[in-house]
């Protein structure tokens, strides 16, 4: 796994993680906003949600920008890509090979399409042979 990916998926084992991030996926959030949306489901300090926006942040999953004293979270697209293409690869296992399998089967094509053409030629050159000794003899 890589590692942008298996820090992406670390952080996200943890259940208050994913909580918050469901939360910035629907707008960005002020941290006091995400930390009481937090505490309405579970009992937890400002400072823990804190710590849990760090590694959110630290995995590519949020972004954050200050306005003022205030610290804006927003879901970071990126982080999200990171980690829809490492699921779809799971789910497609078989799309990585399909640019490769496809120069194979363009070159097995084109070596069929030569042997093909060097049977022609060699039939060719016998029936013309044949008919040379037939008009000498």
């Amino acid at each position: 796994m890589e590692s942008s990916a298996a820090k992406i998926f670390e952080a996200l084992g943890d259940p208050i993680r994913r909580g918050i991030l469901e939360l910035v996926a629907s707008g960005e959030m002020p941290a006091g906003a995400v930390v009481d949306a937090v505490r309405a489901y579970s009992p937890i300090s400002q400072p823990a949600v804190s710590q849990h926006l760090k590694v959110l942040r630290d995995a590519g999953l949020v972004t954050v920008r200050a306005e003022g004293t205030r610290r804006i979270y927003a879901i970071d697209p990126a982080g999200v890509e990171v980690a829809r293409t490492w699921l779809a690869r799971l789910s497609h296992p078989i799309e990585q090979f399909a640019q490769p399998l496809d120069a194979l089967a363009t070159e097995l094509a084109r070596g069929k399409r030569a042997a093909r053409q060097a049977e022609g030629d060699r039939e060719a050159t016998s029936a013309e042979g044949a008919g040379r000794s037939r008009r000498l003899g």
